[in-house]
């Protein structure tokens, strides 16, 4: 069975996959208003992104909430908003260059999702255990991996109590500085390497990514 692929694009890129459809790897599942989305990606291997329907602010937010499958973004000329993604390529690229890489994509997913996390603009490299912006890296603990992770699948701002009870196994009327010190110091090595002092929020809410 054919692997299927969610594509994002405007009618003139999705025009131009359909032409060469037949010659791909994989199946094409074409986003549109229709489409049941959560249903949808449950079914679906890797995504497939046309930058300028970044500019949808409706897809951009779909999008952008997808973490359980790896995204490929084709970036072509022009201004689009930020959307987050896996892979990059730009096009023009020759066809047999570009089946390839979904497969490759494709393939890799889970690899991807066991061992490797896309969180803002950071890639977290559970098997190193590194915290991975561009070139740049550092190293993390298991308990600051677990931390982040948290923090960034739940979307919302956390208490200290929470994550007491969820990462260390604390009962939450534990009075204890464990959080404070691993966040400072987690947010002074970040600080350090990428000069980002806004990668964990504290807010009277609790603690955020």
């Amino acid at each position: 069975m054919k692997k299927k692929l969610l594509v994002f694009g405007t009618k003139n890129f999705n025009n131009s996959l359909n032409e060469i459809k037949k010659y791909l790897d994989f199946s094409l599942i074409f986003f549109n208003d229709d489409t049941s989305f959560n249903d949808t990606i449950s079914t679906i291997n890797a995504v497939l992104v046309d930058s300028e329907t970044c500019n949808n602010l409706n897809n951009l937010s779909l999008i952008n909430s997808i973490h359980t499958r790896p995204i490929l973004l084709i970036e072509n000329d022009g201004v689009f908003k930020k959307c987050n993604y896996t892979y990059k390529i730009n096009f023009p690229i020759v066809f047999s260059d570009f089946n390839i890489k979904i497969m490759s994509l494709i393939s890799s997913q889970k690899f991807i999702q066991n061992s490797s996390i896309k969180v803002k603009e950071y890639i977290i490299d559970k098997n190193e255990k590194t915290l991975k912006n561009g070139i740049l890296s550092i190293n993390v603990t298991e308990r600051e991996i677990q931390l982040i992770e948290l923090l960034f699948y739940e979307k919302k701002p956390l208490a200290k109590n929470i994550l007491l009870k969820r990462i260390w196994k604390y009962s939450d009327d534990t009075d204890t500085h464990t959080v404070e010190t691993h966040i400072y110091r987690l947010r002074k090595k970040i600080h350090d390497k990428f000069k980002d002092e806004n990668f964990i929020i504290n807010t009277k809410s609790g603690y955020s990514i």
